[in-house]
C-alpha cells in the first residue's frame, strides 16, 4: 500500500514593510493622542460631548450663550436647575424655563419666602418660616405639604433618590423632623424637646439622618450633629451618636461619599457617618464673603480679611481639611457655584469657570449684566439678571 506524503505548506510570506510601519504609527499616535487626553484632561472630556447632546437643539452664539428670555418673579426669588431649565420659584409662582425660555410648568404657590433644593430630575420647594412646601417632578407637582397653623418649616432636604428630610417647629416640641421615602411616605419623625433643630440631612444610603441641633452644654452655647437611624422607633429620642461642633452656628450642610460638610460661622467641618470629626478648616479671623458645598469631593471658600471690599481668597477645601489650591481675588464676586468638577465665579467683568485646581477652563467676557449664577455638572452655566436669564455651553 502507498503511503501519500503530506502536503508541504506554502513558505509564509514576510510581513509587508508598509504595513509594519502604518501599525507602528498608528500605535504611536494612539499612545500619544492618550498622553494628551490625559494632559488636558480639564478641557477634552465627556462633558463636551454630553452638552453637544444635551443642548444641540439650542440656538447659541458663538461664544456658546443661548438668547436670554424673561422670566416672571421679582426681587424674592429662588432659582435651580431642574430637568436641563431653570426653575423659578416667586412669592406666588413656580415655573420651569427651558434652555429657549419654553415655559413647561406654572403653578400658583402663595409663599412669602420661596427656597427651593433640587436634583438632576426633581425640586423641593418650601416657605421658609411658613407651611407650605411642594415637590415638582417631570414637570409637574407630585406632593404638597401644608403644616398645621402655628408650625413653621426650617429647612427642607432633597435627596438624590427622591427621599426628603424636612424639619419644622411644631407646637410642643423644640424641633420636628420626618423623614420621607421616595413615595412621599413618611418613613421617620423625630421630636424633640431638649435641643432646637435647625437642619437635617440624609445619608446616602438614606439609613441615617443627621440632625443640626443646638443647646446649651456646661452653662455655654453648644451647636451638635446629632445621628438617628431611620428604622428606629419613634419613641426613641436619644441619638445613636453625636459629633460637638462647639459654639459654631452650622450655616450649611451636604452629606457626600466624604461624609458632611457642614459650614460653621467661622470654620468648615467634615464629619463622618459615624460622628466622628474627620477634619476642620479655620477661616483664621477672616470673613465669608461666599462658598459652595456642591462640588464633587470639595469645597469653595471665599474668605476676605475685611467684611467690606473686594481683596479675597478663593480656597478650594479637600475633605482633610487641606488647602489643594487658592486664587487671589480683587474683584467684586456676584456669584459662586460649583458643581461636579467645574467651580464657576461671576465677577463684575466677567464669568470664569475653573477645574479643581482652579485652572481655567473657560472665560466668558459678556455676561449681559448677570448677576446669579447656576453651575451644572456638565460644565454648562446658566446666568441670571434682575428679569431675564439665559444659559451657556461652553464650546
Amino acid at each position: 500500500m502507498e503511503l501519500l506524503e503530506p502536503k508541504k505548506q506554502p513558505p509564509k510570506k514576510p510581513p509587508n514593510p508598509f504595513f509594519r510601519f502604518l501599525a507602528f504609527l498608528v500605535t504611536v499616535a494612539m499612545v500619544l493622542g492618550a498622553v494628551f487626553l490625559v494632559a488636558n484632561r480639564d478641557k477634552f472630556n465627556l462633558d463636551g460631548l454630553r452638552r453637544w447632546f444635551s443642548y444641540r437643539s439650542i440656538s447659541r452664539s458663538d461664544t456658546g450663550q443661548a438668547e436670554s428670555f424673561q422670566y416672571d418673579g421679582g426681587t424674592s426669588c429662588s432659582f435651580a436647575t431642574l430637568d436641563g431649565g431653570l426653575l423659578v420659584c416667586s412669592t406666588n409662582s413656580i415655573r420651569l424655563y427651558g434652555g429657549n425660555g419654553t415655559v413647561y410648568l406654572d403653578e400658583t404657590v402663595s409663599m412669602e419666602h420661596p427656597v427651593v433644593e433640587s436634583n438632576d430630575s426633581a425640586a423641593l420647594v418650601y416657605d421658609a418660616g411658613g407651611t407650605a412646601l411642594c415637590l415638582i417632578s417631570d414637570t409637574e407637582q407630585v406632593f404638597r405639604l401644608s403644616l398645621e397653623e402655628g408650625s413653621r418649616i426650617l429647612s427642607a432636604r432633597l435627596h438624590e433618590d427622591g427621599w426628603m428630610t424636612v424639619t419644622a417647629q411644631e407646637s410642643g416640641y423644640k424641633g420636628v423632623v420626618t423623614v420621607y421615602n421616595d413615595q412621599q411616605e413618611p418613613k421617620l419623625r423625630i421630636n424633640l424637646s431638649s435641643r432646637f433643630v435647625t437642619d437635617a440631612v440624609l445619608s446616602p444610603d438614606h439609613q441615617t439622618v443627621a440632625l443640626i441641633s443646638a443647646g446649651v452644654n456646661a452653662a455655654a452655647y453648644e451647636s451638635r450633629v446629632d445621628f438617628y437611624r431611620v428604622n428606629r422607633s419613634e419613641d426613641d429620642v436619644e441619638p445613636d451618636f453625636t459629633c460637638s461642633l462647639g459654639d459654631q452656628v452650622a450655616l450649611d450642610l451636604r452629606w457626600t461619599e466624604n461624609g458632611i460638610w457642614v459650614l460653621g460661622d467661622s470654620a468648615l467641618f467634615l464629619v463622618s457617618g459615624s460622628g466622628d470629626l474627620k477634619s476642620t478648616y479655620g477661616f483664621a479671623g477672616r470673613y465669608l464673603k461666599s462658598y459652595t458645598l456642591g462640588g464633587d469631593g470639595y469645597a469653595v471658600l471665599l474668605l476676605g480679611k475685611y467684611r467690606a471690599g473686594t481683596d479675597a481668597e478663593l480656597l478650594v477645601i479637600e475633605p482633610d481639611g487641606s488647602v489643594s489650591a487658592s486664587l487671589a481675588v480683587n474683584d467684586q464676586i456676584f456669584g459662586l457655584s460649583a458643581a461636579g468638577r467645574y467651580i464657576a465665579v461671576l465677577s463684575s467683568g466677567a464669568l470664569n469657570i475653573y477645574t479643581p485646581a482652579l485652572e481655567v477652563y473657560r472665560t466668558l467676557e459678556t455676561t449681559q449684566g448677570a448677576r446669579q449664577i447656576l453651575q451644572r455638572a456638565d460644565g454648562s452655566t446658566m446666568l441670571i439678571n434682575a428679569n431675564t436669564a439665559h444659559l451657556y455651553v461652553p464650546n
